[in-house]
């Protein structure tokens, strides 16, 4: 597998447990984007935005379909957005040839009411199930780990009830993933009742969160299916619910508390402080809708319009 073959796994990856992209979809995008990485120059990650805006352009000389074109342009355009967002480059070579520049989309966000509300639904039925899934959440939301890091975690990484896990990210790069209080409990809690995860006639397993399923652990797309759940339970629209949006709401609940932006990088195992500097965005806008619904001179000039009209 070539460093392009795995940014584009993970990118099929965020669009099956976060987009809940059809198995056809994601195919689509797989063909597509392997389309796209043999024919620009460098690849996709190495890609001028010169090399991709003749790309775009030789897709109609290549005879395909409209509608085939429209789709390539769009997998290469979303899969850059991606790349920016993740910090793989830090820059978009497809965006001089997309529509106006209207700066990067700010990432979905809960609250920190809805992540308790989360918890809440999760504890709610108090067997196994209740139990791993309180814990899988109170994980991503305290340590801010990916989903691939959070379902690949090993049994070994949390012996001795650890305060910190060391997680292998992106390019082999091992960084330092807190754990608070409540997190270090759920997992104690969890670990109990793990052994009624494991397949039968299977003594025991290296993984953290085992699985009766193929691969033996629990995969990005079931825990994007369990989350699913527990936020129609808590009242949350699912859709706006995903281990990418825990992670999302750990890295903006902290600069919302006060922290650093560079220890929030280095957490987040950003390369590229740019990338993190998305959630100042996310916080600011926050900010500005807090002043504007709840502050006096706010109110009054909303009343004042009202009164306009």
């Amino acid at each position: 597998m070539t460093a392009a073959d795995h940014r584009i796994e993970a990118f099929l990856e965020m669009m099956s447990v976060e987009r809940a992209a059809a198995r056809n979809t994601l195919l689509a995008y797989g063909k597509d984007l392997a389309d796209a990485d043999g024919a620009i120059a460098g690849g996709l990650m190495a890609a001028s935005a010169e090399a991709v805006e003749g790309y775009f352009a030789g897709l109609q000389r290549r005879g395909l379909a409209a509608s085939t074109a429209a789709r390539r342009r769009a997998s290469v355009r979303q899969f850059y957005r991606f790349a920016l967002q993740e910090g793989w480059r830090d820059d978009d070579p497809s965006r001089r040839v997309e529509a106006p520049k209207r700066g990067r989309p700010l990432p979905k966000l809960v609250s920190r009411e809805e992540v308790e509300r989360l918890l809440t639904a999760a504890k709610a039925s108090d067997n196994a199930a209740g139990l791993r899934l309180a814990c899988l959440i109170e994980l991503a939301y305290a340590s801010g780990m990916r989903v691939s890091e959070l379902t690949g975690l090993t049994l070994a990484a949390v012996a001795g009830d650890p305060a910190f896990l060391t997680v292998k990210g992106k390019g082999g790069k091992s960084r330092l993933a807190p754990l608070n209080g409540p997190a270090r409990a759920a997992v104690k809690a969890y670990l109990a009742v793990r052994p009624s995860f494991l397949p039968k006639g299977v003594k025991d397993s290296p993984w953290l969160f085992v699985s009766r399923g193929a691969g033996g652990r629990l995969t990005p797309r079931r825990l994007g299916q369990l989350l699913d759940t527990a936020a129609a339970a808590a009242g949350i629209d699912p859709k706006r619910v995903s281990p990418h949006v825990l992670r999302h709401a750990f890295a903006t609940h902290l600069l919302e508390g006060g922290a650093d932006l560079r220890i929030v990088q280095t957490l987040l195992g950003h390369a590229d402080i740019g990338t993190t500097e998305i959630y100042t965005h996310v916080t600011a806008e926050r900010l500005r809708e807090t002043v504007s619904r709840a502050h006096p001179l706010a109110k009054r000039g909303r009343f004042a319009a009202s009164q306009q009209k």
